[in-house]
């Protein structure tokens, strides 16, 4: 029997999808540590919202995707599984690293890196992450890295209240008894979402200017 060529699996074994299946159980696994890893956190109340919250709603969030997921492997057909490289692994590993030794001061050996805040590590991760692609545009990625890092300011600084450092440890020193940390956040991530519309209006007169500047070129050759 030929395979189908929509490129879905013809095995009538009871995994119908094994591409389905590996996915939801690397989610279901990913939840599980995100429960495990914020497991000594504060869960507060729907009133006043403690740390451990949202990452824990989050990872039971996420572990319940995989759990359909991978059910959906048994129940659909869906495609097999491809091969890899370990291009994403890698770059997505390293953007995590980056991020966590630099949000917060961060000790290797006898050196300690400079607590940067979400401010840097937020943008910086995400940019990073960006090129476990093979198709990554540097001014896309700084365009959505600093929409989604306003946005985790308001969240996670001023909406939730989360004690998560949002600005260097020199800007919170040079700017105490000068700003509301508050006024401070919400004025930053205003900057950065006004950053982030200037760069997308840039890239799309860009994309507009293109097809002009090549039927041009095509009339004049």
């Amino acid at each position: 029997m030929d395979a189908p060529l929509d490129g879905t699996s013809s095995r009538r074994g009871p995994v119908r999808a094994p591409q389905s299946l590996v996915a939801g159980l690397g989610l279901i696994g990913l939840g599980l540590f995100g429960i495990w890893a914020g497991s000594d956190l504060d869960y507060g109340s729907l009133r006043v919202i403690g740390p451990g919250l949202m990452p824990f709603w989050l990872s039971v969030g996420v572990g319940l995707c995989g759990l359909a997921l991978a059910i959906s492997g048994f129940t659909h057909d869906g495609a097999p599984l491809q091969a890899f490289t370990l291009r994403g692994p890698v770059v997505i590993t390293l953007a995590i690293i980056a991020f966590a030794v630099t949000i917060r001061p961060f000790a290797i050996g006898g050196i300690t890196t400079p607590g940067l805040g979400l401010i840097v590590a937020g943008p910086l991760a995400i940019i990073i992450a960006g090129y476990a692609g093979t198709e990554a545009r540097f001014l896309e990625l700084l365009t959505l890295a600093l929409f989604l890092t306003a946005g985790c300011m308001l969240l996670f600084g001023d909406m939730l209240n989360l004690p998560i450092p949002i600005f260097p440890t020199a800007v919170v020193q040079a700017m105490t008894g000068v700003l509301p940390a508050r006024t401070m956040l919400r004025i930053a991530a205003g900057a950065l979402a006004l950053a982030g519309l200037g760069l997308l209006l840039v890239q799309r007169r860009s994309s507009r200017r293109e097809p002009i500047e090549v039927a041009r070129h095509s009339l004049t050759t």
